[in-house]
């Protein structure tokens, strides 16, 4: 029987003592053991620290977004190799389903936060504070990747989706992370873990594993580490008092189970779908991984005149339940994950049912489809009665891990809400409600007892997540008795393994440490004007001053007439009297207009499109006859993917200053103290092209240069064709490219050809040894010309009618064997990245 293994310190291992045996959940087999004896947990720690710390926190959010990218989308296809062993902790094939591709969902989840951090390895919060009248003193907040590991102590429930939700977001971080799986089910966390280094995607010591229970974990965690709990809440109090942990100040996040409730709302009597939602949500979280969630719903809350039509929907809903082996597509509940936590849920509901009834289920009896039911860890659904929850306190206090839940009734919803708040703290409420008050009343008065609340109803249902689902974007954790921590959350959840730190200093000072202009500032003047610049070789702080624009009586006028903005400000003079403007004011989006005008550079170059405006304000009015001017300064630049027909680019916010140029001249009776030249100040965004620095420009030149350098036996860096066979490959992509060959089918499937199309426009090589569609893969064509010499004539004349072609053609298009429909531009991509191709094959370029 072989043994988990462990990925630390660079390479998998084993514990060296005979081990503890793992079960298979439905079978009852010993197929595994876990083993942890000799493990060097202060070096194991140390190493991440170190080895997967240093590599993580250089890399940019935008590198570790796409890295995060990349490795969802490997382990998605590797998906199933995984349900396989799922199958043994109990789970269904939606259980898995959750666990497997919930999992990777979060590194998708995580992996598009990127768009909202800066391009640089830490993170610039909120806005700038002044602290000087003269703007020449101020602060800011950065967040910077602690230098410590992360380590994740897991629970057995959700081996896949538990690892990736809390790895997810420390990768995004810039944090290496230490993960303990609970035992039971640790084979399924080693299984992808083995997936993960073996992809090379994460640098090494990003990831390491320790399948097994550690006791010492937290004896050597310094104060840059963070550590997080899922689990049983007595097990995560006792972590949480780890003396370690007080005298190293290390942050702990725990999520613990909770006897999350759900409240059937007055108004959702028996017919409406409020009310048939509510049953079938709590029969869902009942036997979805058998009621092993810690989010499932432990406590139904119902009125008091509708507890039999609860207790006797439900019953029906359950009885629909097929229990089994999980491999079987008619079973629709598994087993728990081992026989001890059959018996830790025996006990429960023992206790529980000493104040409350079980009105459906049997701790003794139940029917298996495929399975052995006394082999497997199997146990029916249980549904218990409360009928005085005010008095019976083991209801509220006591969890049973598995399908167990308790009808309880209330009066009003004063009483469904103290009720809820009985549990002391949980991960997640729900109600469900057609009345939009009831719900308001209910998530107000309840929020600060949960976590997380949905509103349930006949308008969400077809589209909701559900009572028991987390979200990535949301945050996961609650009060109280549910651990008081948070996990995930978008943004907040990547956070938490960032420390944050207040800078002061001068604005520039402030400018070069953070990458994004403050103002008053020290402008960085532009060579040339900055829309001529790509996006690498813009920064923050280059500036271009323009020139002078006087506003006239006609300009507003006609703008009014253009747009239909007839504000009387702008239009009927005779009414300013008591506002605040003293004659014919311009338009604000005017002032912003003409200074668009000003600062927009006309020849076409990198900047590819306006991208909008993130803020605009005007601080005082501009009259006609007032003269204006702008600044243009660069205050931040952003990275975006490109998954359009278009060429690689970033944004670049532009801080743009609109001045009074009269102001000087104006008579001192008419400024204030706080009076300045700066009349309106807005952000603009545009798409900038990236440098195109991969593909050598196939001119006439540079291909005869490379043509006269190609000697008849020269070989090939990949692959198997001859110089001649590649030159007679080209001439037949020309024989397409010019409209001679067209009498064939595209070879790219349909519903990949968009993104195979749009490749054209980015700046990757083809992959070394792509198959051409029409060539048989490791087998070589007969030529059909009679030496090197006259293919590369054959090729120049074909080349030629393809130019010619489009000098005829400008607005055709032809298709293309791989890349679908091509115009001119399109031909030109292919024709660049082709060549080079080839090209570089043969060590020409």
């Amino acid at each position: 029987m072989n043994k988990i293994q462990h990925y630390v310190q660079g390479s998998w291992t084993t514990g060296k003592e005979e081990g503890t045996p793992i079960l298979d959940a439905i079978t009852g087999e010993a197929f595994t053991s876990v083993a942890i004896e000799g493990l060097d947990v202060p070096e194991i720690l140390n190493y991440g620290r170190t080895k997967g710390g240093e590599v993580l926190r250089k890399m940019t959010f935008q590198e570790r977004g796409n890295m995060l990218k990349k490795l969802a989308l490997y382990l998605t296809k590797r998906k199933d190799a995984f349900y396989d062993l799922s199958y043994r902790t109990g789970a269904t094939k939606v259980d898995s389903w959750i666990d497997i591709e919930g999992g990777f969902g979060n590194l998708f989840a995580n992996a598009s936060l990127r768009k909202l951090f800066p391009n640089q390895p830490y993170h610039v919060e909120g806005d700038a504070i002044d602290l000087s009248r003269g703007g020449r003193f101020m602060a800011h907040h950065i967040m910077v990747p602690k230098k410590g590991v992360a380590v994740h102590i897991n629970a057995f429930n959700f081996p896949v989706w538990g690892m990736l939700e809390k790895c997810a977001v420390n990768w995004m971080a810039g944090v290496p992370a230490v993960v303990l799986p609970a035992p039971s089910s640790s084979y399924l966390a080693e299984a992808v873990a083995r997936t993960i280094i073996d992809s090379g995607i994460l640098p090494e010591g990003a990831l390491q594993i320790i399948n097994g229970t550690v006791k010492n974990i937290l004896d050597t965690v310094e104060s840059q580490d963070v550590v997080t709990f899922t689990g049983s809440a007595q097990t995560g109090r006792l972590l949480k008092a780890h003396p370690r942990l007080i005298q190293e100040s290390v942050p702990f996040t725990m999520e613990a189970d909770s006897l999350n409730a759900s409240i059937l709302g007055e108004d959702a009597v028996p017919g409406t779908p409020e009310f048939d939602l509510f049953v079938k949500e709590v029969r869902k979280e009942m036997t979805v991984k058998a009621g092993q969630k810690c989010t499932a719903i432990r406590r139904i809350i119902v009125p008091e005149k509708l507890v039999d039509d609860v207790q006797t929907a439900l019953a029906k809903q359950l009885d629909k339940v097929t229990i089994g082996d999980p491999r079987l597509k008619e079973v629709r509940m598994g087993s728990l994950v081992s026989h001890q936590q059959v018996q830790a849920v025996r006990d429960s509901v023992n206790d529980l049912s000493k104040e409350a009834q079980i009105v459906y289920g049997n701790l003794n009896e139940i029917n298996t489809i495929g399975a052995d039911a006394k082999k497997g860890a199997f146990i029916s659904p249980i549904v218990l009665r409360a009928d005085h929850p005010f008095q019976n306190t083991v209801i509220h206090e006591r969890e049973a891990f598995g399908p167990v839940s308790t009808i309880m009734p209330y009066k009003n919803l004063d009483e469904a809400i103290t009720l809820a708040q009985m549990g002391k703290g949980s991960l997640v409420s729900s109600i469900a409600t057609n009345d939009d008050k009831i719900a308001k009343d209910y998530v107000i008065n309840a929020a600060s007892h949960h976590g997380r609340i949905l509103v349930l109803n006949r308008e969400s249902a077809k589209q909701s997540t559900g009572h028991g689902s987390p979200l990535p974007y949301l945050v996961h954790g609650g009060p109280g008795r549910a651990g008081g921590g948070e996990e995930m959350g978008g943004m907040r959840g990547i956070k938490h393994y960032l420390q944050r730190t207040a800078i002061q200093g001068s604005p520039t000072t402030i400018t070069e440490i953070t990458g994004v202009y403050q103002q008053n500032a020290k402008y960085k003047e532009a060579e040339k004007h900055p829309f001529q610049y790509h996006w690498e070789d813009i920064q923050p702080g280059m500036s271009l001053k323009t020139h002078k624009r006087t506003l006239t009586d006609t300009d507003i006028q006609n703008f009014a007439n253009l747009t239909w903005d007839h504000f009387y400000a702008h239009t009927d003079i005779t009414s300013l009297d008591g506002s605040i403007f003293e004659k014919r004011t311009a338009h604000g989006y005017f002032i912003i207009s003409a200074a668009a005008g000003l600062f927009v550079y006309p020849n076409k170059g990198p900047v590819a499109a306006n991208y909008g405006l993130d803020s605009i304000r005007f601080l005082r009015p501009l009259y006609h006859n007032d003269t204006i001017y702008v600044r243009l300064t660069c205050k931040e630049k952003v990275d975006r993917d490109v998954a359009s027909a278009e060429h690689p680019s970033g944004i670049v916010k532009w801080h743009v200053e609109v001045f009074d140029a009269n102001f000087e001249n104006r008579p001192e009776s008419q400024k204030t103290e706080k009076d300045s030249p700066l009349v309106a100040v807005a952000t603009i965004l545009t798409m900038v092209e990236k440098k195109q620095e991969t593909f050598v420009e196939m001119t006439e030149e540079k291909i005869e240069e490379c043509l006269s350098a190609l000697q008849e036996d020269a070989k090939p860096k990949w692959g198997i064709m001859t110089p001649q066979h590649m030159i007679e490959h080209l001439e037949y992509t020309y024989k397409i490219a010019s409209g001679e060959i067209q009498d064939f089918e595209i070879a790219t499937p349909e519903k990949i050809l968009d993104k195979v199309h749009h490749s054209l426009y980015n700046y990757k090589k083809f992959p070394r040894n792509s198959q051409f569609p029409e060539l048989e893969k490791d087998t070589l064509e007969p030529l059909k010309h009679a030496d090197l010499a006259t293919a590369i004539e054959k090729f120049k004349a074909q080349r030629k009618k393809y130019i010619e072609y489009y000098k005829e053609h400008p607005e055709a298009k032809l298709k293309n064997l791989v890349f679908g429909v091509l115009n001119k531009y399109e031909a030109y991509l292919l024709e660049r990245k082709h060549l080079n191709h080839h090209f570089e094959q043969f060590g020409l370029i």
